[in-house]
């Protein structure tokens, strides 16, 4: 899963990056509005955190043009104001959920996990397929009950496709949503991570599609 951070604030956004790699996404950061916009609709991102004081562009008017624009990725709206025409504002902006400056990184990283989890059509934070589970909360991936260690990418990768099981995904989309915007994405390592996911995990787990990509069943 890929997020983008439109914040100024450079220590906050270095806290929120590695607080998010940590938590197992690929992660890119904008420092303004003018470069946040872009990236929302030139990128592939599985959500987005905008904060709403930004310079060269304000963050409400970079989430109404990435809406007008037909990006539907979740936006996650960081401000310091806390009034409540404020939400309301930014709701009607099309922002899907809204935390004021103070905040704990743990229900920032929550929030995000709820709404990757709704845009994909998941209610529950335990992400299911045959007997392997993957819990969304603690990155704890489970064969049968038995915990199964996986690298940082091979768990990426196995989350993207468990977020959006029974769809044929192909490579490309795996690229854009698992590696940040200055990883250097080589396409053929996508066809390692899955040979080791498989050896792992049991060969039926991950389906290859032939000329479209991969499709995760059960």
């Amino acid at each position: 899963m890929r997020i983008l951070i439109v914040e100024d604030e450079p220590n906050l956004a270095r806290q929120l990056r590695r607080t998010l790699e940590a938590s197992g996404y690929a992660v890119d950061v904008a420092p303004d509005g003018e470069e946040g916009q872009f990236l929302g609709e030139t990128e592939a991102y599985d959500a987005v955190v905008l904060d709403l004081g930004l310079p060269e562009v304000d963050g409400l008017t970079v989430l109404r043009r990435w809406r007008e624009a037909g990006r539907k990725m979740p936006v996650l709206v960081l401000t310091a104001r806390d009034s409540w025409s404020d939400k309301v504002t930014g709701l009607d902006a099309g922002a899907d959920d809204y935390l004021a400056k103070p905040f704990r990184a743990e229900e920032l990283v929550a929030r995000l996990r709820a709404l990757i989890r709704r845009a994909s059509g998941h209610a529950s934070a335990e992400l299911k397929a045959g007997d392997v589970v993957l819990d969304t909360r603690s990155g704890r991936v489970t064969k049968g009950g038995v915990p199964v260690k996986l690298t940082a990418q091979e768990y990426k990768l196995l989350s993207y496709l468990m977020h959006h099981k029974g769809k044929v995904v192909s490579r490309t989309e795996l690229i854009e949503h698992i590696y940040d915007q200055d990883f250097d994405r080589d396409s053929n390592t996508i066809e390692v991570f899955v040979t080791r996911i498989r050896k792992k995990l049991g060969p039926e787990i991950i389906t290859t599609i032939r000329g479209l990509g991969y499709s995760l069943e059960g």
